[in-house]
């Protein structure tokens, strides 16, 4: 007889970075070590256009969204900061504002010090700071308003601004090699050396460590795995993942969790962005809805109830079940953002919405509440059960409607009076 052996669970790994920290008046975000894994957005309006992009901004923050990146390329734009951050204190939306700079990142930290206090963190890519003998220079003066203003930095490097001058060094280097490495594997080494040699830098010139994030992105699956294991067993910087343009669609989603949930498995990675391209008609917080998804099933974070639904065969009726899936699905989404606080704990809620008695009632019971629909040849009702057990079964035209009903009681009666017991205590 064989001998049953105990199975471990699959679970990422501890990750292995120091902590940093992201700051806006008294919302303190921390990064890296024990923290969450956080997820970042980008806006794409026109910073110039401070309501715009504060709209956005809370869009985005709504959707999950816990740091927010804006463009800031021209006076205008940093000029507009302060106000979009003005804008958003007013709606209450605390979440933190990143600048993305590039080229001219010195001249507008120094030039508009209401931008440098208006942010939170500034990105610097050292691809684009400055040539030859003004490089130090310039990114020192970043440095310096980092300091000045108590602020985070990421030195975000990217395969299609790499620093010339470091690349071709390398690949200098590499040509005097009895064997020379691929050209690739110059460019990893580019990448990476970029990245911690700057951080190295902004140290040496006094930055707290704790306040340095570092990215090397890169737009392909494996090329970004090989660079952030390699960038990640040489040092401890708090790291934020993101494969640059990840493209658009299915391309894009699956391309980004691919690479991102390798990296997280392995313990790497402590901010994370989807650079989705949104399809017409999508919105912007598309990006912050796979980045959620992503780390919910890691089973690193949740952030909404989950619906388990089946895909449909030829034992399905019709396309009810779908429908229902949905519905279920949408509302629950819609609801979160006042639910969230209501509720403590709804987001790890398990709902089940089947579509035959082939895994229906198992699923269902599995789930916290879970319906099976009556698929081909099947009686025309709708077990439910909750917590486990079947406790009623729906029959008639509008099991939809009943089922979401149920859903809502179940939730204030089981998350609400976690609520109520949580505020008597206090």
């Amino acid at each position: 007889m064989a001998v049953l052996q105990a199975i471990d669970a699959a679970r990422p790994l501890p990750r292995r970075s120091r902590q940093a920290r992201v700051i806006w008046g008294s919302t303190l975000v921390t990064v890296g070590g024990d923290a969450p894994v956080r997820i970042q957005s980008m806006t794409n309006t026109d910073t110039v256009d401070a309501i715009g992009t504060a709209i956005q901004v809370k869009e985005l923050a709504l959707a999950g969204s816990e740091m927010v990146r804006l463009t800031v390329n021209t006076p205008e734009a940093a000029q507009a900061v302060p106000y979009v951050r003005e804008q958003l204190d007013r709606m209450g939306v605390e979440v933190p504002l990143i600048g993305d700079f590039h080229y001219n990142g010195h001249r507008l930290l120094t030039d508009y010090p209401a931008c440098a206090q208006a942010l939170s963190k500034y990105r610097i890519n050292p691809g684009n700071v400055g040539k030859g003998n003004k490089r130090d220079k310039q990114f020192g003066q970043m440095i310096d308003a980092a300091m000045r203003w108590d602020k985070a930095v990421r030195i975000g490097v990217n395969w299609g601004s790499l620093d010339q001058e470091l690349l071709g060094s390398l690949m200098d280097e590499n040509s005097r090699r009895a064997e020379p490495w691929e050209a690739r594997q110059v460019m990893y080494e580019a990448l990476i050396s970029s990245a911690i040699e700057s951080a190295t830098l902004a140290e040496s010139m006094g930055l707290d460590g704790n306040q340095i994030l570092l990215s090397c992105k890169v737009s392909g699956v494996q090329d970004l795995i090989s660079v952030y294991r390699e960038l990640a067993r040489r040092c401890d910087f708090a790291l934020h993942l993101g494969l640059t343009e990840a493209g658009m669609g299915t391309k894009g989603t699956v391309a980004s969790a691919a690479a991102l949930s390798i990296l997280l498995q392995e313990g790497i990675g402590d901010t994370i962005r989807v650079s989705l391209t949104p399809q017409p008609g999508e919105p912007r917080t598309q990006e912050v809805v796979i980045a959620a998804e992503i780390l919910q099933a890691l089973g690193l974070r949740s952030f909404v109830p989950s619906v388990t639904a089946c895909p449909g065969c030829g034992r399905t009726t019709s396309g009810t079940f779908q429908e229902l899936a949905k519905q279920i699905d949408d509302f629950l989404r819609a609801q979160m953002p006042v639910w969230r606080s209501r509720y403590p704990g709804v987001e790890k809620l398990k709902v089940a919405v089947m579509g035959c008695i082939v895994n229906g009632p198992g699923e269902s019971k599995h789930a916290d509440i879970g319906i099976s629909l009556p698929g081909t040849g099947e009686a025309p009702a709708a077990p439910v059960f909750i917590d486990g057990e079947k406790r009623l079964t729906l029959r008639g035209e509008h099991i939809a409607q009943e089922f979401q009903s149920i859903v809502e009681n179940y939730i204030e009666n089981r998350f609400g009076a976690r609520q109520a017991a949580s505020t008597a205590v206090d």
